[in-house]
């Protein structure tokens, strides 16, 4: 029996997220739940930089990780560079600078609106500054109108300095809430994050700064604050062009964001889909050994301390290691989460010693501010073909799957596929099952089969499966986040976004739960009983992945699938390898009944059975 227990409650767990004034008192399935993401956060956190002890493996290491990092943005292989398209749509003078209001195209119909800062007079090639803005809710003068005094500072200090617009919250405005606010869960089965969008325009931005004759290419610096101060850490670790970087209250390791529940207070612009499982430090360390300097405010509650020490202590034994810890140092000011003088002086300071040479102290003198209707690159209409409100549907490309043709070429295309979906979508293996109890079956006659019947969120009703369990042993069983396990869903969605920041999802863990439920009966059955399992909507498609996970399974009925994983089941990046249709084919040569499946997906799987030479084994009813 015990070893069907997940004793995960721990009276200790933290459970403050569910504690302020007028939200809902904890249930039992949040404090599991809690102390399974503790549990997880704390095993990838001791990992970070794993067996990297020399210079050397760190020069091994590099490249895959960057790869991996643009994998997990969305961004691999990189997007085709397409014309900038770029347009100056108008021009502001002042005293010492002036102003382009200019906008250019990303990819095709993915607008960056955008302001660049120029000194009035321009000697030579200048060093140049990639602001990236947070979100300031400007409206139609878009983000960059709250962040013009940075802009300014560069101009008359001898830059040039473009600050870009973010997706949401820009002139041409997108969206950045998906999971957040707007229950776009496919956002994880797609692999899209906003923050690859993010690092894209800054990628494009970086080809528009070099294309500028003011600009010396070999001296750029990129920096921003809070979602601003996110995205230089993602355009740092994506491009090497960034020669210095200032991310400035922008960054929190996986125990600030999971274990202390502050991912509560972040949109999903901040985060990549962890696929790999790294501590979210290692995305600063691929701006080593080129010089960064972490800012963060010491009262700041969504880049609270604790992280950023924790940061700081990585990143400074990294850097030590590289022989460069003078490329590396923190500032820690006063106050809250917010653009202080405080926190910019600094950063003009470090961007002058390491683009210049230069190591005076600086000031901000004040400086009339321009009225934001004027920073506005499209004063009247937007342009009609803009992509930006649904660059999500586009941006990470759909997996084109094509059928195996027949037996020789079903072995090799299933395997294929398998092992993408378990290196990318289901997440590592298990050892415990994540519910409250499991108890084992008492065991019928030897031959008789062992049904696991997997209800989904919210479904009670069980008489639907007579018909395929007659004269059968009929097991419920309920995985992570169903019936007594069940956690508290509510916005902003706690344990849904933070199991995507640990390479998995709700759904793919409770994948790994039916297989190890179904492998553990095999076991205690001595084998003497087959094993299968039954679901129907998205459940019927998880007890089908449990089923492509775990061979002690040998048979598998699904009833009433959702079209595409786009309605879900939602595992992370699977609409990049394949869709429900593909996954219930790679059950062949295993007897599968699929029943009420659309026709498009019913003739799929039938293609894909024929192909495998086990058409008999699939039944198919209306």
């Amino acid at each position: 029996m015990a070893r069907f227990l997940a004793v995960l409650f721990g009276a200790a767990c933290s459970l403050a997220f569910f504690e302020a004034e007028g939200q809902e008192v904890p249930i039992p399935g949040d404090r599991l739940v809690r102390e399974y993401l503790r549990e997880e956060t704390r095993k990838i956190s001791e990992s970070f930089l794993a067996g990297i002890d020399t210079p050397a493996d760190w020069e091994r290491a590099r490249e895959k990780l960057r790869l991996e990092y643009l994998e997990m943005l969305g961004l691999w292989p990189l997007p085709e560079r397409t014309p900038l398209k770029a347009e100056v749509t108008g021009i502001l003078e002042r005293e010492s600078f002036r102003v382009e209001k200019l906008h250019f195209q990303s990819r095709p119909g993915l607008y960056v609106t955008a302001n660049l800062y120029l000194p009035l007079r321009v000697e030579g090639k200048l060093p140049a500054v990639l602001y990236l803005c947070g979100h300031s809710g400007r409206g139609r003068d878009g983000n960059k109108a709250a962040f013009q005094h940075h802009g300014i500072w560069f101009a008359t200090h001898g830059y040039a300095c473009l600050i870009l617009d973010t997706l949401q919250l820009g002139e041409v405005a997108g969206i950045h809430h998906g999971t957040y606010r707007y229950n776009r869960w496919w956002w994880q089965a797609r692999g899209y994050t906003p923050a690859g969008v993010e690092c894209w325009n800054a990628i494009r931005a970086l080809d528009y700064l070099e294309s500028r004759p003011e600009v010396d290419p070999r001296r750029i610096a990129a920096t921003g604050i809070s979602g601003g101060g996110a995205a230089p850490f993602w355009v740092t670790a994506a491009d090497p062009r960034v020669q210095v970087a200032v991310p400035v209250s922008g960054m929190g390791d996986l125990e600030t964001y999971v274990t202390d529940s502050v991912i509560d207070g972040h949109c999903d612009c901040m985060m990549l889909v962890n696929t790999y499982r790294w501590e979210w430090t290692a995305i600063a360390a691929l701006a080593a050994p080129r010089p960064l300097l972490f800012a963060n405010s010491d009262q700041d509650s969504i880049f609270p301390m604790s992280g950023n020490r924790r940061i700081t202590e990585r990143l400074e034994r990294l850097y030590r290691l590289l022989g460069r810890p003078e490329a590396f140092q923190t500032v820690v000011v006063p106050g809250g989460h917010d653009d202080k003088l405080s926190l910019r002086l600094p950063a003009y300071r470090w961007i002058n010693r390491w683009l210049r040479g230069e190591t005076r102290e600086v000031t901000e003198p004040e400086m009339p501010a321009i009225d934001g209707s004027e920073l506005r690159v499209f004063p009247d209409t937007l342009p009609p073909d803009a992509l930006n409100d649904r660059i999500d549907e586009t941006f990470v490309p759909l997996a084109q799957v094509e059928l195996p043709r027949g037996p020789s070429e079903y072995s090799p295309w299933r395997e294929r596929l398998l092992d993408r979906l378990r290196a990318l979508s289901l997440g590592p293996p298990e050892r415990e099952i994540l519910v409250p109890s499991f108890r084992p079956p008492s065991f019928p006659d030897a031959g008789k089969t062992i049904w696991l019947l997997v209800p989904g969120l919210g479904d009670t009703e069980t008489d639907w499966a007579n018909d395929y369990t007659r004269d059968s042993k009929r097991v419920l069983f309920r995985p992570r986040g169903v019936g007594e396990g069940a956690w508290t869903v509510r916005p902003p969605h706690y344990v849904e976004r933070s199991m995507a920041l640990l390479g998995r999802t709700a759904d793919s863990g409770r994948a790994r739960d039916v297989a190890l439920a179904a492998a553990r009966t095999r076991d205690l059955s001595q084998g003497k009983n087959p094993i299968g399992v039954i679901g129907r909507y998205q459940a019927g498609v998880i007890a089908a992945y449990a089923a492509l996970l775990e061979p002690a399974i040998e048979k598998v009925v699904v009833v009433d699938p959702p079209r595409s994983h786009r309605e879900g089941p939602y595992f992370l990046n699977v609409l990049r390898i394949c869709d429900i249709a593909d996954a219930l084919g790679m059950l062949a040569p295993r007897p599968l009944s699929l029943a009420g499946a659309e026709e498009e997906m019913q003739k799929r799987v039938e293609a894909i059975y024929a192909a495998a030479g086990a058409r008999e084994r699939l039944e198919v009813k209306p």
